[in-house]
């Protein structure tokens, strides 16, 4: 399997932690050399280890940031 390369550029806030420590964090992170994307997934204490996340262009996350305007909560 090939090695996945990231750079984290800036933690832009914590959604939630788990009771071991993981940061589920947005996060602005560039993937494999390539441009930087917002990022939402969990991260281990030492960002060594995460889990899946979901990665956004600074349109996609416009996109949803109006969706989630649209809510009731």
């Amino acid at each position: 399997m090939a090695e996945i390369k990231y750079e984290i550029l800036e933690t832009l806030g914590t959604i939630s932690e788990s009771s071991k420590g993981w940061k589920k964090d947005l996060k602005l992170v560039r993937w494999n050399d390539k441009a930087a994307k917002y990022d939402i997934r969990e991260w281990s204490p030492n960002y060594d280890r995460m889990s899946k996340g979901l990665t956004f262009t600074k349109e996609e996350l416009i996109s949803l940031r109006d969706i989630l305007n649209t809510l009731e909560l």
